[in-house]
């Protein structure tokens, strides 16, 4: 009888168990979704956690899908980020994640410092040197 039990002990605690490393890969799929949205608006974790009512390391935690998401804080997540819900479970199970390149980074930081220039001339230097720089490129 005891080697039935232990048999079945061994067998029990053999069993792989795909039930939480799938949850653990929702998780992290919310949290990456998170951070890309948070990344997009040129919010810190800081500001974002704020924003929430978290602190900074839950909001890191919630990101990395270390910690699961409850749903009214992500409904109140997607209302602070301006996006519905269904935003964070966008693109689960394909294989296709988003990575940007470093030319989709660079062009997004060009973008948030453009916004951020107060002076309407300032502005439009910046575009005819962008156009004067593209011209001379093209050119031998």
């Amino acid at each position: 009888m005891e080697d039935a039990i232990t048999t079945l002990m061994v067998k029990s605690s053999t069993k792989p168990r795909t039930g939480r490393s799938r949850a653990q890969d929702v998780d992290r799929h919310v949290g990456a979704r998170l951070r890309q949205r948070r990344f997009v608006l040129g919010l810190t974790q800081q500001q974002i956690a704020e924003l929430i009512g978290v602190s900074y390391q839950q909001e890191h935690k919630y990101e990395k899908g270390v910690n699961r998401i409850a749903s009214g804080r992500l409904y109140q997540i997607a209302q602070v980020l301006g996006v519905e819900v269904s935003y964070f479970f966008e693109g689960i199970g394909s294989d296709d994640a988003f990575k940007a390149t470093q030319q989709q980074r660079l062009l997004l930081e060009l973008a948030r410092s453009f916004i951020s220039i107060p002076v309407r001339q300032h502005q439009e230097a910046l575009c005819s040197l962008a156009r004067a720089l593209s011209d001379s490129e093209a050119e031998p």
